[in-house]
């Protein structure tokens, strides 16, 4: 229990120190070049105490369970008893791990739904659009993009590629895309890469891809553990666009048919 308490009291410190630079350059703006008096100082403290002990709490929970979760179902996923009753590899095959790419995108799908950012750009695009992008419409297929990028990303460990033909590849993919799918989806899509990279999915993600490349023999946890997060945020831009795209191409479809009627 003291051992807990003291934890905290550093996270706590620490994410103190990390937050000062923010706090110091609003109120420099408020005081210097705006010139006004904080609106209601008190709860403004208040919820600044709020984010510091969500941030601490947060990031002890990162450590003490999402990471070592992520970790844990890898080695499992992975091991060669679980994959070949065995105790060793055999030769490794990248569809001997049906299991971890399941896993992938179901964690990748449902990190995401839940995802607070992506909550809330959802809601502020449907509002701004004036209700013709739905939020669960937006939150889908941002999900699936991130699921099914991951799920790639999982099997370039597996199979040992380099990262940057993958990589590459899809943004070759997105500004192709860029072209055709429509103008008004296109900074959102972009967005919608961004807003994935969060407080939920970035751990369990990254915990995942490190178990993976420190269980599968030949791979390197430096070189072959990181760059899911570069999958999960490049495919979410290709689902959104086209997202877009279908629901263009259904809407002159509709309109298409009701002018054939009249």
């Amino acid at each position: 229990m003291i051992e807990l308490i003291s934890q905290f009291l550093k996270t706590f410190a620490d994410t103190f120190y990390d937050v000062i630079p923010i706090i110091t350059i609003f109120l420099a703006f408020q005081f210097i070049v705006i010139r006004k008096p904080l609106g209601n100082p008190v709860k403004l403290g208040i919820g600044f105490f709020y984010v510091l002990l969500g941030l601490t709490l947060f990031l002890m929970g990162l450590e003490k369970a999402l990471f070592p979760l992520g970790e844990l179902m890898a080695s499992q996923l992975t091991s060669a008893e679980f994959i070949y009753d065995t105790a060793s590899y055999s030769e490794i095959h990248w569809s001997d791990f049906y299991w971890v790419y399941i896993f992938a995108f179901a964690i990748g799908f449902s990190t995401t739904i839940a995802e607070p950012s992506l909550m809330a750009v959802a809601i502020k695009a449907h509002e701004v659009s004036g209700g013709a992008i739905h939020p669960w419409g937006l939150r889908i297929s941002v999900a699936l993009g991130v699921a099914i990028g991951i799920s790639l990303g999982v099997y370039r460990i597996i199979v040992g590629d380099p990262i940057h033909y993958y990589i590459a590849t899809g943004y070759l993919f997105v500004i192709f895309q860029t072209f055709k799918a429509p103008k008004l989806i296109v900074p959102l899509a972009y967005d919608s890469g961004g807003v994935t990279t969060s407080t939920v999915t970035v751990p369990l993600v990254a915990a995942l891809g490190l178990g993976l490349a420190s269980t599968i023999p030949g791979r390197s946890p430096l070189i072959d553990g990181f760059g899911l997060i570069a999958f999960a945020s490049l495919f979410p831009m290709i689902t959104v666009m086209a997202y877009a795209q279908l629901s263009q191409w259904y809407a002159d479809k509709q309109n298409k048919i009701k002018q054939e009627r009249e």
